[in-house]
C-alpha cells in the first residue's frame, strides 16, 4: 500500500508540500489543475509544473484525482466527441509524466453533497455532515448557496460557480436521464478512452457516487456492489478500474465494505480511506479515522487490502477540522496525517502479525 495525500496547489491549499512531506509513510500527493475548465485540455506545461513542484519535496504525483468529466458526456449530447477528444490528450499528456492513475466520477451536476461543512461535534472538532432530513427541505439553488458561504473562501471541487450558474437548465437535461441512460453515456464515455489509456499505461479508476442515493431525483450509478459491477464489466479492459472510497460507499449501512473490497480487489488501483457515523434517520457525519469513533470497519479494511498484497495508492480521506485550523472543508493537514499514521499502524500490525507467524513456524522447524 502507497500511502498518498490530497493537495490543491500552490495557492489553492491551506497546506504546502513542506509540511505534507513530514508526514511519515507519505510517498506521493493526488492532485489536479483545479484552475482548467471542465472539458478543456490540460497542457504539458502546466502538469510539468507541478509534477515539478512535488519532486522538489520528494513527492512522487502519480496518481491524479480528478480529470472531470464534462456534463455534455454525462448526458449523452452530441457535443461529448469533442470533449471525449480532449479528454484523450490530457491523458496521452498525463503520461509523459509517468502518471499511473487518473480518478474520476460520473456523478451529474454535484460531484459530492453535504448539508454542513462545520458540523460541531463532542469533542469541538468539526466535520462534514449530511442531515438526511434537512437535505429534503431545501432545494438545489439553496445547497449551492450554502456551499458557496461556507467554504472558508476556498474553492470546492464539483462546486464550482461557473458550472453551476444555471442549475435549472442542468436539471431540466436530467429529466430524461434515467439510471440506464447514464450507464449508457458511461460506458460510451469508457469505450472510446480506455484504448488511449491502456496506451499510455494509466489506470482510470472511478470514485463512488457520494452519497451514493439519488439526490433531487438525480440517476446515480456508482452506489453499491451491483452498480460496480455492471460498469467494470460493460468494458473489459485493465485500465477500467475502480477507486474504493470507504467513506461514500459506507454512507449507506447496506452496503457492505469488506465484500466490495474483496469482490473487485484486482480493479482497484487506489483506495480513499475514511471513517463515518451513522445516525438512524440516515443522516451521517464524517468522524476521526479510528475504528472506535465511527461505523465504519477501517481496520477491517486495512486487513483486507494486506490480505490481498494491495501495492495500489490509499489515502487517508476527509478528516475533521481540529486544533483550531483554518482549512478547506474535509482537507485540513492534522487529522488527515493522524489518520494516515492510524491506517499505516494498522498495515504494520499485519506485517509484525506475519513476521511473528514465520518466526514461530522457523522456530518450530529447528
Amino acid at each position: 500500500m502507497q500511502m498518498t495525500f490530497r493537495w490543491y496547489g500552490e495557492g489553492n491549499d491551506s497546506i504546502t508540500l513542506a509540511k505534507i512531506r513530514q508526514i511519515p509513510g507519505v510517498k506521493g500527493v493526488v492532485w489536479a489543475l483545479h484552475d482548467v475548465p471542465v472539458g478543456e485540455v490540460w497542457s504539458v506545461q502546466r502538469i510539468g509544473e507541478v509534477v515539478n513542484q512535488a519532486k522538489k519535496y520528494g513527492l512522487n504525483t502519480d496518481v491524479v484525482e480528478s480529470v472531470n468529466v464534462h456534463e455534455d458526456i454525462k448526458l449523452g449530447l452530441s457535443s461529448r466527441d469533442r470533449y471525449i477528444e480532449a479528454y484523450k490528450e490530457t491523458l496521452k499528456n498525463l503520461s509523459e509524466f509517468g502518471i499511473k492513475v487518473v480518478c474520476y466520477n460520473f456523478m451529474p451536476v454535484f460531484d459530492w453533497l453535504r448539508t454542513d461543512l462545520f458540523k460541531e461535534m463532542e469533542d469541538g472538532s468539526t466535520a462534514l455532515f449530511f442531515d438526511a432530513e434537512k437535505v429534503h427541505a431545501l432545494t438545489p439553488e439553496q445547497v449551492v448557496k450554502n456551499m458557496e458561504e461556507n467554504s472558508n473562501n476556498f474553492t470546492l471541487p464539483g462546486w464550482e460557480p461557473e458550472r453551476l450558474k444555471d442549475l435549472q437548465t442542468l436539471f431540466n437535461q436530467y429529466k430524461s436521464i434515467t439510471e440506464a441512460h447514464l450507464l449508457d453515456n458511461l460506458t460510451y464515455f469508457l469505450e472510446e478512452v480506455c484504448p488511449t489509456a491502456e496506451r499510455y499505461g494509466i489506470q482510470l479508476a472511478i470514485h463512488p457516487d457520494d452519497p451514493p442515493f439519488s439526490i433531487f431525483g438525480l440517476p446515480r450509478i456508482v452506489k453499491n456492489k451491483n452498480d460496480i459491477q455492471a460498469i467494470l464489466n460493460a468494458v473489459n479492459s485493465p485500465s477500467n478500474g475502480l477507486t474504493f472510497c470507504s467513506g461514500s460507499l459506507g454512507a449507506n449501512p447496506n452496503n457492505d465494505l469488506i465484500d466490495i473490497l474483496k469482490s473487485f480487489i484486482s480493479r482497484i488501483p487506489f483506495a480513499h480511506i475514511r471513517n463515518v457515523k451513522h445516525f438512524e434517520d440516515g443522516s451521517f457525519i464524517e468522524s476521526s479515522h479510528r475504528n472506535e469513533d465511527g461505523s465504519l470497519p477501517i481496520t477491517g479494511i486495512v486487513n483486507t487490502l494486506f490480505e490481498h498484497d494491495f501495492k495500489g495508492y490509499a489515502r487517508p480521506d476527509h478528516g475533521r477540522h481540529i486544533w483550531d485550523e483554518v482549512c478547506r472543508p474535509g482537507y485540513g493537514l492534522y487529522d488527515r496525517a493522524l489518520g494516515a499514521m492510524y491506517l499505516q499502524g494498522a498495515w504494520d500490525a499485519n506485517v509484525s502479525l506475519r513476521k511473528g507467524i514465520f518466526e514461530n513456524i522457523s522456530v518450530q522447524n529447528t
